[in-house]
């Protein structure tokens, strides 16, 4: 066995593969750029050591500086995580060179696989269903065309060396075709150094299905189950389980069977994914194969009750493996949201800064635990925009799906971060969303479902009145805390009123709060006469931002932040400003203005933080709806700006090359 291994990564696999190396007695080494030297990787690791720059190409992307790394410290092996070189057959073999061991597959199945329109010749070879398409590299934007038209729309434009998401473009005709080739070229180019790209036929009504392997190289060969990561946004995962709630046991085991078929015939070794695209009558066509651990590899650890990364560490150390096919066993069910500091309610745009909070649920470590999070940041480091903007996985397990989704429910609620944007209140809406607890999926449910974008969750008129009487209760023993200060002139201590309005809005929600041993109950008066009494228990303490407790014997979990004289409370991935006053200083609420926001639509401002790679039209030029305008990069992805009306461009606010803070003005229209 190893004794020490470098992880030639960032972030949350970096965090999740010391905490095996270290269970396991393993020393590690932490590589890490400019924009890292705080990072969480760096301090968890027993070394580190300094990589480059802060953009990827001149650091985490850097071979040489990798095996350097290795070879000062006498690290013996690698492992890759996923991104970056985890899929580099080149990097790969220059370890080999130097004799230090890579904690993944060998040189060739990477080559053959790591590849994905290699990949698919392969298994087209190999007599494994594949979907139809053109598998060479494609020279320019009128051989994408010509090719997509032979195809038949739609069609995917996909970058070979991709991954994550990124170099991906669904076409439905020639104009998006040529847009999808240059943007899937130019995020290729910048996230994976190669720009090829390849064209195939997109199956509508599909879901994504994986297959988790593991094999050992010396003949034992295992599929793990699979994974259902059907909801996606952009081609990027966001929630993900183990198992598929579509499968039946003869189509988990056909693919199975073909998964560990296509990684024998490159004799692969290690962990890995066979993905597939399946359609709504079960038939299933092979999309890639991914020779690395996957993003979403925690909800197979949590039904099988393995560790994969552990597994990966001792084939890599030449062991083999200690179990068949027959001894794996799926119990219970498991759910992933990936948690992204990026904004929904402004098209997910990405976020970055400092996060002045972050306070995860607590987690159960026990095997088949119920709640698991693996995160790389921490409360005061940032988020920057030189890599993706993940914050944590969070994974529930359950004894069946319903059980797995109302714990992640709870668990998405008691998630506190502050300081940038992210996606929770999204995620909430997903594991409430009909369709999602029904397990009706497609990789086409949150364009379906959110067409016209997020815009936040509401919520339903009993947890509305719950809130309320959250709102009341700690109000009033924040209000009695506040009575006791001394110095107060004897006699004219002024007592605690019983009777408060809670505010939403503009709308006013008279209660009366009357206590009760070890808690309150709060009633609310109703449009129509008294609404019922609430009761309401928690062992809350006056500064937390988390309550906890029943309203009525229902379980709650609420965070509460102070909003200038009032509250935000935040449930169920909605956030609720609320004010709690006096009867009479309700009253004079009534009477305040409603301040109006400033104009800017004579402005095209930038969306998110990042760098404006190019603008597309001059001042004094004449714009029509849906022309571009400017292109922004933010990490590592493209972002193409369009007018949204016709126009004249008044005056140029910004050149390209400049970075861009969120909401700069680009430029103004007449």
């Amino acid at each position: 066995m190893f004794s020490k291994i470098l992880i030639a990564n960032r972030g949350e696999i970096a965090c999740r593969v010391i905490k095996t190396a270290r269970r396991m007695g393993i020393k590690t080494v932490a590589v890490y750029s400019e924009a890292d030297a705080n990072a969480l990787h760096v301090e968890r690791a027993d070394e580190a050591i300094a990589i480059g720059p802060a953009p990827s190409a001149q650091s985490y992307l850097v071979a040489d500086r990798i095996i350097a790394a290795c070879l000062a410290t006498g690290a013996q092996a690698v492992h890759p995580g996923y991104g970056f070189l985890s899929e580099k057959a080149a990097f790969c073999q220059a370890l080999a060179n130097h004799g230090i061991a890579f904690i993944g597959p060998d040189v060739p199945a990477i080559a053959a696989m790591g590849d994905k329109i290699e990949s698919k010749k392969l298994a087209r070879a190999a007599g494994v269903s594949t979907v139809p398409g053109f598998l060479g590299v494609i020279a320019d934007e009128g051989e994408a065309v010509a090719i997509a038209r032979d195809v038949g729309f739609p069609v995917m434009i996909k970058a070979s060396a991709g991954g994550g998401g990124k170099g991906m473009r669904v076409a439905y005709d020639e104009a998006q075709v040529r847009d999808g080739f240059r943007s899937a070229r130019n995020e290729a180019r910048s996230s994976f150094a190669d720009d090829r790209v390849f064209i195939e036929k997109y199956i509508e009504q599909p879901r994504h299905i994986e297959i988790q392997i593991l094999a050992d190289g010396q003949g034992t060969t295992l599929y793990l189950g699979e994974r259902e990561c059907s909801i996606q946004r952009r081609h990027q995962k966001v929630i993900e389980e183990a198992p598929s709630p579509f499968l039946d046991a003869a189509t988990r085991r056909a693919m199975g069977e073909q998964a560990v078929a296509l990684a024998r015939a490159v004799n692969y070794r290690s962990a890995g994914t066979v993905e597939f695209i399946v359609d709504a009558r079960r038939n299933f066509f092979f999309l890639e194969m991914n020779t690395r651990l996957q993003v979403e590899h925690p909800v197979t650890e949590m039904v099988v009750g393995l560790d994969l990364v552990e597994q990966m560490i001792r084939i890599a150390a030449g062991e083999k493996l200690a179990l068949r096919q027959d001894d794996i066993t799926l119990s219970g069910w498991a759910v992933e949201a990936r948690v992204y500091a990026e904004d929904p309610l402004r098209g997910f745009l990405p976020s970055t800064g400092r996060i002045a909070r972050y306070r995860p649920p607590a987690e159960d470590t026990a095997p088949h635990g119920s709640v698991r999070v693996d995160t790389g940041v921490f409360e005061g480091g940032e988020i920057s925009m030189f890599y993706d903007p993940m914050i944590a996985k969070l994974i529930t397990h359950g004894a069946d799906r319903d059980g797995a989704i109302l714990k992640m429910r709870d668990a998405l609620d008691c998630f506190e971060i502050r300081g940038v944007a992210h996606n929770i209140s999204f995620l909430s809406a997903l594991m409430n969303h009909p369709r999602f607890v029904a397990g009706r999926l497609t990789t086409n449910f949150i364009a379906e479902e959110f067409p016209s974008g997020f815009g936040g969750v509401s919520v339903d008129d009993a947890t509305r009145h719950r809130l309320i009487a959250v709102a009341a209760a700690t109000h009033r023993r924040i209000v009695e805390r506040d009575r006791q200060i001394s110095g107060q002139v004897a006699g004219l201590r002024s007592p605690v009123a019983s009777d408060w309005v809670v505010r939403i809005g503009r709308i006013n929600h008279p209660v009366t709060v009357g206590l009760v041993d070890g808690g309150a109950v709060v009633t609310i008066d109703a449009v129509d006469g008294v609404g019922p009494g609430l009761a309401v228990r928690s062992g809350w303490e006056i500064g937390d931002s988390l309550w906890t407790g029943t309203v009525d014997g229902i379980a709650l979990s609420v965070q509460i932040d102070r909003l200038g004289v009032g509250y935000r409370l935040t449930h169920g991935g909605a956030q609720l400003p609320v004010q709690v006053l006096s009867p009479a200083a309700a009253v004079l609420a009534d009477l305040m203005p409603v301040k109006l926001p400033p104009d800017m639509s004579r402005f095209l401002l930038s969306p998110m933080p990042g760098l404006l790679v190019s603008l597309a039209v001059a001042e004094g030029a004449e714009i029509k709806a849906g022309q571009e305008l400017a292109v922004v990069e933010a990490m590592k992805m493209e972002n193409i700006l369009r007018a949204d009306h016709d126009g004249v461009v008044a005056k140029i606010h910004a050149t390209t090359g400049s970075s861009l803070a969120v909401d700069q003005a680009i430029l103004e229209f007449a």
